[in-house]
């Protein structure tokens, strides 16, 4: 008979918001992969940074998303309203965090959770955001 595995307080943990998602980033953008199939995160993580653009220029607010890769960098930018400055950092390093609960300043929205670019923030090597 096998050693009964002991069960106690000290197995219990709290993580950080950063800490999960890089633990379990499968919850947050589906398969990890490699990049060789259409269905791997390092495309979800684009596909959150982009939607929160068509946000925007569906609201009126962005005129033009331009996108950018190059050398394993990627650069998104959308001309629009921007995030108010007070709440940049909530905004994408704050789980559940967002202007998208707020149906007056986002009538129509692709993102909803407010989770997306959080995932994109602990899961690049580098991560810049300006408004």
């Amino acid at each position: 008979m096998s050693e009964e595995t002991k069960y106690t307080e000290d197995n219990i943990r709290s993580l950080d918001w950063k800490e999960h998602i890089r633990m379990r980033p499968g919850m947050y953008i589906g398969k990890l992969g490699d990049g060789s199939s259409a269905d791997d995160g390092i495309y979800i993580l684009l596909k959150e940074v982009i939607d929160n653009c068509i946000d925007e220029f569906v609201m009126g607010a962005g005129k033009t998303i331009e996108i950018s890769v190059q050398n394993q960098k990627v650069i998104v930018r959308d001309y629009g309203r921007g995030i108010p400055l007070g709440k940049v950092v909530d905004v994408v390093s704050k789980m559940n965090t967002g202007g998208k609960y707020d149906t007056r300043a986002f009538k129509k929205s692709v993102g909803l959770n407010g989770v997306g670019t959080k995932a994109v923030n602990a899961l690049s090597s580098s991560f810049r955001v300006e408004s």
